[in-house]
This record gives C-alpha cells, sequence and structure tokens, in this order.
C-alpha cells in the first residue's frame, strides 16, 4: 500500500506516493527527478546521499520517503541559486577538488551544513565533519582546503 506525502524539497512544496520500504534516496531521484544526490553504497557509509533534512545533515539511504511528511529536505540542487554557485561549490572548482563527482553532491551538503553551524571551523573540525564522505579519487586535502576557503569568504576573511 502507498502512502501520500507532502513535503517541502529545495524550497518547492511537493507531494508524492511511496511505498513504506521506499526510502527518500529512491523518491528524490526515482519519482522527483532530483538525481544530483548519488548512491553510493546503500548503507550511511559514504556519505555520496547526504541532504539535509530539516537543515540536519542526513544520508538519504536510511531515511525512509514516508518520514517527510510535513518536513523540509534540501539536496545538492537547492544549494546553488540560479544566479550563482554556492561559495562552496566555487571553491571545489577553484581548488580542484573534484574529480569523478560521486562524492561531490554529498560534499557539498556535508559542507555547507558545516559552515552553517560554525563559520569559522578548524581544519580538524572540518576533516572531522566530513569523514562521512568517502572520496575514491581527489583525496581530502584540497576538499579541506577548499571547504575552509568558502567558510573564510562567506565570513568575509582574507584566506
Amino acid at each position: 500500500m502507498k502512502q501520500q506525502v507532502s513535503s517541502t524539497v529545495n524550497g518547492e512544496p511537493v507531494e508524492f506516493l511511496c511505498a513504506a520500504d521506499e526510502t527518500l534516496l529512491e523518491v528524490l531521484r526515482d519519482r522527483l527527478s532530483l538525481t544530483g544526490t548519488k548512491e553510493g553504497c546503500g548503507t550511511g557509509d559514504c556519505g555520496a546521499c547526504s541532504v539535509l533534512l530539516d537543515d540536519r545533515l542526513v544520508c538519504s539511504c536510511l531515511v525512509f520517503a514516508a518520514e517527510l511528511e510535513g518536513r523540509s529536505v534540501t539536496t545538492v540542487e537547492g544549494i546553488a541559486t540560479p544566479q550563482a554557485l554556492h561559495p562552496v561549490q566555487q571553491k571545489l572548482l577553484e581548488h580542484a577538488a573534484l574529480q569523478c563527482g560521486i562524492c561531490t553532491p554529498g560534499v557539498v551538503v556535508a559542507a555547507k551544513a558545516l559552515i552553517d553551524a560554525n563559520p569559522e571551523p578548524t581544519e580538524e573540525e572540518t576533516r572531522y565533519w566530513l569523514a562521512g564522505n568517502l572520496c575514491r579519487c581527489t583525496g581530502y586535502d584540497k576538499i579541506i582546503r577548499a571547504v575552509m576557503d568558502a567558510a573564510a569568504e562567506m565570513r568575509g576573511a582574507t584566506s
């Protein structure tokens, strides 16, 4: 039996039907065509499917879609504006901290959540916060530098 769910995704109201065992990741990709959120492991270990659920960082593969009723989700598609990339996205480009792209959406969402929670993170805090995002291509140093540079830019500091 399917359940009707009303939610907000990337600032827009949405309604969808879902099975009791369907994940938020499946709904985002298969029903709402928001394919930026990636499936890497399906067990919450890689961070590729990270989204903000009521401004809290979660792995969408571990959340049942039915839990979205009345709640708000932000995916990587909701981070930038039509006019400009989010500073985290821009700094990842500038620091050449991207390669295959599987981890990138989760890293962007996690980095945004970090900077929202702590506008001036240390390198250790940044590494800890992003530890749930596995990258098999670039390594982590460029990603960490990009996120710290974005944080500095967002708080008006010089990098």
